[in-house]
């Protein structure tokens, strides 16, 4: 069977589910806790010290590690069937819960270990990310994911074809 009758007989196309959008939102989401940390950190260290600042920060890996693997979820289940990933999303949100919930309980009487700055690390960064990330999204079909250009990481180069540069520098080393 070639790839367009495979292409036709899968739910997702090659080239979409190849792209994988999802990916790329959750690692922007990734570096976005990375630019909001400081200041999360600061705020858990000035109320709470270093507890504060440990706590804080624990709940910020949870979010970035939370977001990696929902878009894990995610990628992997939509190349099987539109089922299996409406299913993996819903169990997987469960899931992941359940595994926060874990991280949690063996830690919450440590002495490092103060809760509310690690909800509100948790909560906030969740929320707030999420908001942030929606002005990034593009809503059209030519673009799924990120908005060209709008990565925190983006590629220099042309935002409609990031893998195209902009400067001259391959003309140079092509002539």
């Amino acid at each position: 069977m070639n790839a367009r009758a495979k292409d036709r007989m899968s739910p997702f196309p090659a080239e979409v589910s190849a792209s994988a959008p999802e990916r790329e939102i959750a690692r922007d989401l990734a570096v976005r806790t990375l630019l909001v940390a400081p200041v999360m950190l600061a705020v858990g260290a000035v109320f709470w010290g270093w507890s504060g600042l440990w706590s804080s920060g624990y709940g910020l890996v949870i979010v970035a590690v939370n977001f990696l693997v929902g878009a894990a979820i995610i990628t992997w289940s939509a190349k099987i069937s539109p089922a299996v990933m409406f299913g993996a999303v819903m169990f997987g949100f469960i899931a992941r819960l359940g595994i926060i919930t874990a991280a949690v309980l063996p830690i919450r009487q440590s002495e490092w270990f103060e809760i509310a700055p690690f909800a509100i690390s948790l909560l906030f960064t969740h929320i707030g990310l999420l908001a942030w990330e929606t002005r990034q999204v593009a809503a059209s079909p030519a673009f799924p994911g990120l908005r060209p250009g709008a990565a925190v990481l983006s590629p220099k180069g042309d935002p409609v074809n990031p893998s195209k540069p902009t400067d001259d520098s391959t003309a140079e080393h092509s002539a």
